[in-house]
């Protein structure tokens, strides 16, 4: 077993934002400086306390969900911000700029009745239009529950009431316990496996957060396993096979000639020899939707 290539692993990335407090939109608690960290992120991931510790003190911590309607109320004043900062065109006989501007009080008026602007209802043009904006409540958002260690047994339950309390899908809440976690960096990966099986979890906190995020992000990943390494690839959903071989490299797109597919499961039975002798290897063109967890390798012209 100690002839195995290396393992690559897909990886997403966290920038830890220290959190906004009410006012942040004006610059309360340096509010400027980490508005303008959260509008380089592709998602946002609100961390909110759902335990009870006295020696823990938060400034103007409530309840999980009050937290929640702060941050996200500061986000929405941000935003608003930026479209009253845009120009009126005025009478002018550019189409783009009319359709421009007709697209800023559209969200203008939507965020100031309280709406974010990922649910504001925009057709293609409108949402190309509002992209440029880089609005903040146009980015997805996943909420984590950070709860208490003997809470994590019951962390389907308390997402599912989160989410009725909130306007939020089950899909975009995550619960876990930082304390657990942080005692779990510190352990072998057989006594990581016993401490959770103690706990009745199947998995660590990171492992669902990074499931979801990959979710929320609207990401997937696919393998290929050669001699040198065996590679995760993240791409996003819907990707074809030819946009996927231009992830490992871009010469590989303009050559592609098919792609060799087999499902995960099929391929750890014995590696490529093993699929193609029993025929689980497919041929897919250029148009095939890669799926999660698909080993590929691709074809290319010289």
């Amino acid at each position: 077993m100690s002839d195995r290539p290396p393992i690559v692993q897909a990886t997403v990335e966290f920038l830890d934002i220290a959190g906004l407090i009410a006012g942040a939109h004006k610059g309360e608690g340096l509010g400027n400086k980490f508005l303008a960290h959260i509008r380089e992120v592709d998602a946002i991931c609100h961390v909110v306390r759902a335990f009870s510790d006295p020696d823990i003190i938060k400034e103007g911590a409530v309840d999980p969900k009050t937290d929640l309607e702060i941050v996200e109320t500061e986000l929405k004043l941000a935003d608003f911000q930026t479209l009253e900062k845009q120009k009126d065109p005025g009478n002018t006989p550019d189409k783009e700029l009319k359709k421009r501007w007709e697209v800023v009080i559209k969200l203008k008026s939507e965020i100031q009745k309280g709406t974010p602007a990922r649910e504001i209802n925009l057709s293609e043009e409108e949402a190309k239009i509002a992209k440029e904006l880089t609005l903040l409540t146009s980015k997805p958002i996943l909420v984590t529950l950070n709860v208490e260690e003997k809470d994590l047994a019951n962390a389907e339950n308390l997402e599912e009431d989160y989410a009725k309390n909130t306007s939020l899908s089950k899909e975009q809440i995550v619960t876990i316990c930082a304390k657990t976690e942080a005692e779990l960096a510190e352990l072998t990966p057989s006594d990581q496996k016993e401490y959770l099986e103690n706990l009745g979890v199947e998995n660590s906190g990171l492992e669902r957060l990074i499931k979801k995020a990959f979710s929320t992000l609207g990401l997937i990943t696919f393998l290929t396993a050669g001699e040198k390494e065996v590679r995760a690839w993240t791409i996003k959903k819907d990707t074809n096979a030819q946009e996927a071989s231009g992830v490992i490299h871009t010469d590989f797109m303009d050559k592609f000639i098919k792609a060799d597919i087999v499902e995960f499961e099929r391929f750890v039975e014995g590696g490529w020899k093993n699929a193609r002798e029993k025929g689980y290897v497919r041929s897919e063109g250029r148009d095939y939707v890669m799926k999660e967890g698909d080993v590929v390798e691709f074809r290319t012209g010289s």
